[in-house]
């Protein structure tokens, strides 16, 4: 409550003549230096009074001072644009991406409508799912497309639904209006409408101001032209001056007030709530240093290792002979949860097959994770070695790695306490001992539940694009679950077969630019992988992994195996495992092996 009396305050003291009545109370006025300007009908709340403008017109600012009008069923959209001669409103999507807003949007209860809407036959769309991705980039919806995954959106009066007659219908949007929205796949994704009551085109034409006729409640849409007060320059501009100052003055003394006040407080409550959380963890034993031994054990941060979204990493030592890495959590972790996320998540595992948290820092909202020192670098560096010549592990040595990847899997949803969903699976997040042992590591994004739990809640999309299941993005195509590691560790076994990216952009065989797709589709025809592979028995193992990562990427969460199930596959011997239903088949679930 405190920080909103403020906020009203400050802008009462930079507009102080809105408190009167008539025009003069209602200037112009606007969110941010290239906003647009806002004036009858339309009010911008908390600074201009309710008789400025029509309750339905009603506007905001948001944190980045642009212009805000909610329509109904709460669709947000960014005021790029108000013409009060036209009676005409352009807005844009603030997350540029319409197709998601359009079946939320509703106008019918609202004053606005689609410009040429009476006028001009409204568009259907279908929306198709195609693989492999290359397609014509002409009806391409960006937003909707991540990694593999190609949406298109096609127009119902377009001729070339022809040629998508072999994608995956996955949903629709309906009419749409045809000149009041920029085409749907357009980069600046705007809406054009315009209104007609209350009607002050007018009064714009004569050069005045349009007002309420009279001020009721219920409010009407009657209307009447008001003259633009005129001022004498001289005066005026001393007072704008004298005002100016004086609000400048006043905003600088309260911003830095409040934001001492909630800089103080806000770090008393996360020093609070991490030592809490440190006491309910005292019992599982990491060891606590100081930011100063930090610096010791980094020799004040001289080798960096590398640096990612949550933070950086440096090589550090405990002697002569323990070195450790240290992963410097940003300033933007600075609530404590990421770090508490972290050290909980940690502390529980005790898996040769998950990296080892050796300890932690907590001085204030400086933190750091001290990790186990794995000399081999990641299981990245390996399979997308640029030395084409062969495997630097070789293929007894690739399947040891995965079984190890399966199990350390399997550990974290079955043998702590709570199931430990990752999210991030991928050859990087795999880390190799001076044995070639793999090690499960950067938990930055890991969700806890319990193993009686089949589902978990998110409300954005988790990991790295390429390795992300597809129900994690669209809940159209099942829950969230332990199912979804499953999907990024298959993704990441055959990448270990092929040896590249999953998606090669540089194939000069586009048929083989999408590997798990071209290697299904020869496994069915009984051809050759073309994997280098000297000996039978490395065939075998190479398609062996090839059949679990299949398995492993069902379009479906219910059609994956868990993770027991895999470690039991890929140690099994010989040529015994069945093929895996079509992965890329969209239209029916398949169903897995322990299913």
């Amino acid at each position: 409550m405190a920080a909103i009396s403020l906020y009203h305050f400050l802008l009462l003291t930079l507009f102080p003549t809105l408190g009167g009545a008539g025009i003069d109370a209602c200037k112009e006025a606007r969110c941010g230096h290239k906003g647009p300007l806002i004036r009858f009908p339309f009010r911008l709340n908390f600074l201009q009074p309710e008789h400025c403008g029509h309750p339905e017109f009603t506007l905001t600012c948001n944190p980045n001072k642009q212009t805000v009008l909610q329509l109904p069923s709460s669709v947000n959209y960014l005021v790029k644009k108000i013409d009060h001669k036209l009676q005409t409103i352009h807005l844009q999507d603030p997350n540029s991406c319409l197709p998601k807003q359009l079946p939320n949007l509703n106008l019918s209860n609202s004053p606005f409508e689609f410009i040429g809407s009476l006028l001009f036959p409204h568009v259907n769309f279908s929306l198709f799912h195609c693989s492999p991705p290359e397609r014509s980039l002409k009806y391409l919806v960006p937003c909707l497309s991540v990694g593999g995954y190609r949406v298109y959106a096609i127009p119902s009066f377009s001729s070339d639904l022809v040629y998508f007659t072999s994608c995956v219908k996955i949903g629709g949007i309906s009419s749409v209006p045809r000149y009041g929205l920029l085409d749907i796949v357009d980069y600046q994704q705007r809406l054009y409408l315009n209104w007609s009551e209350p009607s002050c085109e007018v009064c714009e034409a004569r050069g005045k101001r349009c007002g309420f006729k009279k001020y009721t409640s219920p409010v009407t849409v009657a209307t009447k032209c008001l003259d633009i007060p005129k001022t004498t320059k001289g005066a005026s501009k001393k007072l704008v001056a004298v005002l100016a100052l004086g609000a400048i003055f006043l905003a600088l003394i309260g911003t830095a007030l409040y934001y001492a006040y909630a800089s103080h407080r806000k770090q008393n409550e996360d020093q609070i709530r991490i030592d809490k959380f440190l006491e309910d963890y005292t019992a599982l034993k990491p060891t606590r240093y100081s930011f100063a031994d930090i610096k010791k054990i980094t020799n004040q941060f001289k080798n960096k290792l590398g640096e990612g979204s949550y933070g950086t990493v440096f090589k550090g030592k405990l002697s002569s002979e323990v070195f450790v890495v240290v992963k410097v959590l940003n300033d933007s972790t600075g609530n404590g949860e990421e770090f508490t996320n972290e050290v909980g998540t940690m502390a529980r595992i005790h898996h040769v097959n998950v990296v080892r948290l050796v300890g932690f820092c907590a001085d204030g909202t400086r933190r750091a994770l001290v990790y186990e020192f794995l000399p081999d670098d990641s299981l990245e560096k390996f399979i997308f070695s640029q030395n084409q010549n062969s495997y630097t592990l070789g293929w007894e040595k690739l399947q040891d790695i995965a079984v190890g990847i399966a199990k350390g899997i399997e550990y974290l949803h079955q043998g702590c306490d709570h199931r430990i969903l990752h999210f991030d699976i991928k050859p990087h997040n795999i880390l190799l001992d001076h044995n070639f042992n793999p090690k499960v590591a950067d938990f930055g994004l890991p969700k806890l539940c319990s193993k009686e739990q089949s589902m978990v809640s998110m409300t954005a999309a988790r990991g790295t694009m390429g390795y992300i299941a597809p129900e994690v993005f669209s809940r159209n195509f099942g829950n969230v679950s332990y199912k979804s590691d499953v999907y990024s560790f298959g993704m990441m076994l055959l990448e270990m077969v092929g040896g590249r990216k999953n998606t090669d952009a540089t194939m000069q065989n586009t048929s083989q630019a999408y590997f798990p797709e071209w290697v299904y589709n020869r496994l069915c025809e009984g051809e050759e992988l073309g994997i280098k592979a000297e000996e039978e028995e490395h065939g075998l193992i190479a398609k062996r992994l090839t059949v679990v990562g299949l398995w492993c990427i069902q379009w479906y969460p219910m059609g994956r195996p868990s993770m027991k199930i895999v470690v039991q596959m890929l140690e099994g011997k010989g040529d015994t495992l069945s093929m895996p239903p079509n992965p890329f088949d969209f239209t029916k679930p398949a169903t897995a092996l322990d299913n």
